[in-house]
């Protein structure tokens, strides 16, 4: 008789978002819903308070905590295009992880793996510099250990960071709709952020359960991830990752951090 296998899934979000005076994530709420933690670095969002607070609050609730690192954009919250030079791309990553993994070890942890923001994990999907560039910096901060790199299926991150000896985590949107290729569609462009929760929910878990999502043409897309990702700043994402949740575990799928 053969053996059912229980679908895992890793479900995380961005936190830490705000800068100063201003807060954009929920970030107590959706700590209680996710198991893994992208915290903001300072580049694209986030301060050294935000980070110590996250962080706490992170191990308080048994989330595990990543090092979400960015252009150096706060003006543009990451999400524009830039060309940094590999060696102060590398260079300014170390710098982010560094910067996160004080906090985190001051509350009792570490930093457990790295996801680029916005523009930059858009442009390591196929920019081998680029991509090339952050693995030199995660694996400075790494040094002789391993330090999970979280990034779109088949990108050139993905394979820089295997080849570099570190573990790659292929990673899913279940509120960004998708091209036919398997790649995010463009934010500028209609209809590339779900706001619809019945749809974001349903996807989910497709893409859990099924490990296939529907594309922006209707046609079906094959997406194995081990990460599924909700936007900490969509409106109502601590109720929306919930609602995702429960529903992952009504349909069989567990929720767990990724080894």
């Amino acid at each position: 008789m053969a053996s059912m296998i229980t679908p895992l899934i890793d479900l995380n979000a961005d936190l830490g978002e705000g800068f100063g005076r201003w807060t954009l994530t929920d970030d107590e709420a959706l700590l209680s819903v996710v198991t893994s933690a992208n915290v903001a670095c300072g580049f694209h969002a986030g301060d050294p308070s935000t980070m110590r607070r996250v962080c706490e609050l992170a191990v308080q609730r048994g989330v595990r905590i990543g090092a979400q690192v960015s252009y150096r954009d706060l003006a543009g919250f990451g999400r524009r295009a830039m060309d940094v030079p590999a060696g102060e791309l590398a260079d300014e990553v170390a710098y982010q992880i560094g910067a996160l993994e004080v906090f985190a070890r001051a509350a009792g942890s570490r930093v457990s793996y790295v996801k680029p923001h916005g523009a930059l994990y858009n442009r390591t999907v196929y920019d081998a510099e680029q991509a090339g560039a952050v693995v030199a910096g995660v694996r400075t901060a790494a040094g002789s250990g391993d330090l999970p790199v979280l990034g779109l299926p088949g990108s050139v991150l993905l394979a820089a960071a295997e080849a570099a000896g570190l573990t790659a985590v292929p990673e899913a949107f279940a509120d960004r709709a998708y091209t036919p290729a398997g790649t995010l569609v463009p934010r500028g462009e209609p209809g590339a952020v779900l706001h619809d929760a019945d749809a974001v929910v349903a996807r989910a878990v497709a893409m859990a359960a099924e490990g296939a999502v529907t594309a922006a043409d209707g046609s079906r897309v094959a997406v194995a991830a081990r990460s599924l990702c909700v936007h900490g700043d969509t409106p109502g994402a601590a109720l929306l990752a919930r609602r995702v949740r429960e529903a992952l575990g009504a349909a069989g799928v567990r929720v767990e951090a990724f080894a």
